[in-house]
């Protein structure tokens, strides 16, 4: 497990190419879980996209709606693409759990990208949510069932990923000024995943 954590980044930049080619040609079968996390968001709200691989379909969706992103993934591969397909949007080639950008989004994103952290890395990651909320900011993130951690596979290659429990989540968000708005456990009509939804009321950050 220690060695497919850390392991991670190099991961996903040495399968870049076909991250990419892949979760382009499969169906958007997540796509409610965007529109739900779209719908909290005033129209053309600058939007944080933490692991945006390579833009698509999550960022291309947004950016369509017209909404502002900025892209944030630790392979520089991918951050090429999303340069070279929305080249009037920011793309930043950095790892989320060192991120400080001193600027603050209407809407923070970590889709499919928090679940890949240590749990350490994890809990760290919500001061990192909070310094980068605009007040009544929106964060969706996704995890798993309960505390632990599993070794995926793909392409051959051991993927890492890792989840803490439900209470714990719960406890972060309060703890960085975060009010739940839900946290849906594979709901077949929000596409079948585990999210985490809410809304910043006291960005400690702020005070």
């Amino acid at each position: 497990m220690e060695d497919a954590a850390n392991r991670i980044v190099d991961h996903y930049e040495r399968h870049a190419l076909s991250w990419d080619a892949d979760r382009r040609a499969a169906d958007w079968i997540d796509k409610p879980f965007i529109e739900r996390f779209l719908g909290f968001l005033p129209r053309g709200a600058p939007v944080l996209d933490l692991g945006c691989g390579g833009g698509s379909p999550v960022a291309f969706h947004m950016v369509a709606q017209g909404f502002h992103v900025t892209g944030v993934d630790s392979s520089p591969t991918l951050i090429s693409l999303c340069r070279t397909r929305m080249p009037d949007q920011e793309w930043i080639v950095g790892d989320m759990r060192s991120l400080a950008l001193g600027q603050r989004f209407g809407g923070v994103l970590a889709w499919d990208s928090f679940f890949h952290l240590r749990h350490e890395d994890q809990r760290t990651m919500f001061g990192i949510f909070a310094a980068h909320a605009a007040p009544s900011a929106i964060l969706m993130f996704n995890a798993g069932f309960g505390h632990g951690e599993a070794l995926g596979s793909y392409r051959g290659d051991p993927l890492y990923h890792a989840s803490l429990d439900a209470s714990e989540y719960k406890a972060l968000l309060a703890d960085v000024g975060f009010e739940l708005i839900e946290h849906s456990i594979n709901d077949p009509a929000k596409g079948g995943r585990i999210f985490w939804l809410a809304r910043a009321v006291h960005n400690q950050q702020n005070s």
